[in-house]
């Protein structure tokens, strides 16, 4: 008995010892919080939401609204620095730049109107060119009524949605120059002949304030009763770029909010790049069957301005990766995206791309110098002496040139049909992916208790869509 007892604890130690060494990845670091009724820090450079809270109900967005406006000013606009002229109010002129810099500064709604008008020719066709943008970034939540952001019938956005426009809009290095802007003197007004100077309302980016915060560069405030305050901070460390955006916050605090969001964002992950540390896909002499053709992996390369953001601690092989087909948009020589998952969230992608010198379909072949082309290299005028060519024919029978051509004829048959049916299961994967999103979306709301409001939302931006189709 007394040895069966000290069998039973040395196998009850042993499998102790092997529990205490067995590492698990790290867990998603959630140790933050915010009195805002929705708010969300996400990596510039990944696109991964490093933490979210109500990241999918929408709420007004005031004056948030203008980095926008801003944005689309700046991809539409050629001459935002020439010196044309503007009225923002009656008597008053100024530079499209000046309009700018007193738009994301001081906030002004004049001036976001004048520049909607000088882009579009009108406000309401400015903010088709809003709508269309943000629909081109991905948003999928959010509309726009006005380029100013005071209240409309359907003018909304969710914290997801304004920190995908964030995210492009701070990728413009003139926005970002404006944003971060911390006073400007703007040219002479009726009221002010000598000019004007405006200064930044983002409190975390003034180094006077009780708020400063080092990190921050740049941003945009906004307050509307009902919107609360709203707020998008970007901000840099250590080579990192993070954005934040507060909805629905509350006086002050909302400050606060979107400096705990960013120090955690910093404190918490790391990014690394797939292109120095990954290494499936890209070596050895396995093929992949891709959208644009068959590659062996040695043949291929990780795009270096690829990131993944992970947890401390983490490393790129605790992370799942998926190659897919290439969106809208790819770069010439990409053969695939690579997208990056971790604990079922995607926190990068990269692009897989083809090396320089390899051959890519639909690509014009480089001409291979043959002898045929090179002096001296003719065909002797008098053929070979053999007569089965013509006997052959002469009986009724099929010359070597026309079956090879009916052999290629074949071949390029049966690829079309591969092809159409690759592009046709590719089709059904990914509209099997999209629906698992969709359904995922429909969970997270429904146990937040959020899906009835999310879909009185969608309700709301169906029916403006289906009058405007009418009209």
């Amino acid at each position: 008995m007394k040895r069966m007892i000290r069998q039973l604890a040395a196998l009850l130690l042993a499998c102790q010892l092997f529990v205490i060494t067995a590492y698990g990845k790290p867990d998603w670091p959630n140790d933050v919080g915010i009195l805002a009724e929705s708010g969300i820090v996400m990596d510039m450079d990944s696109g991964a939401v490093l933490y979210g809270q109500n990241i999918h109900v929408a709420h007004p967005p005031a004056s948030i609204t203008k980095i926008l406006t801003a944005l689309v000013v700046l991809e539409n606009c050629l001459e935002s620095d020439s010196g044309n002229k503007l009225g923002s109010v009656a008597g008053d002129q100024l530079s499209v730049e000046d309009c700018l810099y007193g738009m994301m500064l001081v906030s002004s709604n004049q001036a976001a109107n004048a520049l909607a008008e000088h882009v579009a020719g009108s406000i309401s066709g400015f903010v088709d060119l809003m709508n269309e943008k943000a629909a081109e970034l991905g948003c999928e939540e959010s509309h726009f009524d006005n380029p100013s952001g005071l209240n409309g019938d359907t003018q909304y956005v969710t914290a997801y949605d304004m920190a995908l426009i964030s995210r492009a809009a701070y990728s413009n290095e003139t926005l970002l120059e404006i944003s971060s802007t911390l006073s400007r003197k703007l040219g002479p007004t009726a009221n002010y002949p000598g000019g004007i100077t405006v200064e930044n309302e983002h409190r975390l980016l003034n180094p006077n304030d009780e708020f400063y915060y080092s990190a921050a560069k740049a941003g945009k405030t906004g307050y509307l009763q009902a919107a609360g305050n709203t707020l998008v901070t970007y901000a840099e460390q250590d080579g990192r770029r993070l954005v934040s955006v507060i909805l629905r916050g509350q006086p002050r605090q909302y400050f606060t909010d979107s400096r705990n969001l960013l120090e955690f964002g910093f404190r918490s992950f790391q990014n690394v790049s797939p292109a120095e540390t990954e290494s499936r896909y890209v070596t050895g002499d396995e093929i992949l069957n891709l959208e644009r053709g068959d590659f062996a992996c040695s043949d291929l390369m990780i795009d270096p301005d690829g990131a993944v953001t992970l947890p401390l601690g983490a490393s790129l092989d605790d992370a799942d990766v998926t190659v897919g087909s290439l969106p809208e948009g790819s770069p010439a020589r990409a053969v695939a995206q690579m997208t990056y998952t971790y604990n079922d969230r995607v926190v990068g992608t990269a692009w897989l791309t083809a090396k320089d010198g390899v051959e890519l379909p639909g690509e014009p072949e480089t001409e291979d110098p043959s002898a045929a082309d090179q002096p001296g290299s003719q065909e002797p005028e008098t053929e070979p002496v053999s007569s089965e060519p013509e006997e052959t024919a002469g009986r009724g029978g099929i010359s070597a040139g026309t079956a090879a051509a009916v052999v290629l004829i074949l071949v390029a048959a049966a690829l079309a049909a591969g092809a159409v049916l690759y592009h046709l299961h590719q089709k059904k994967v990914e509209a099997e992916k999209l629906a698992r999103r969709r359904e995922e979306r429909r969970r997270r709301l429904e146990e937040s208790g959020e899906w009835e409001e999310f879909e009185r939302i969608r309700a709301m931006q169906k029916s403006r869509r289906a009058e405007k189709e009418d009209k």
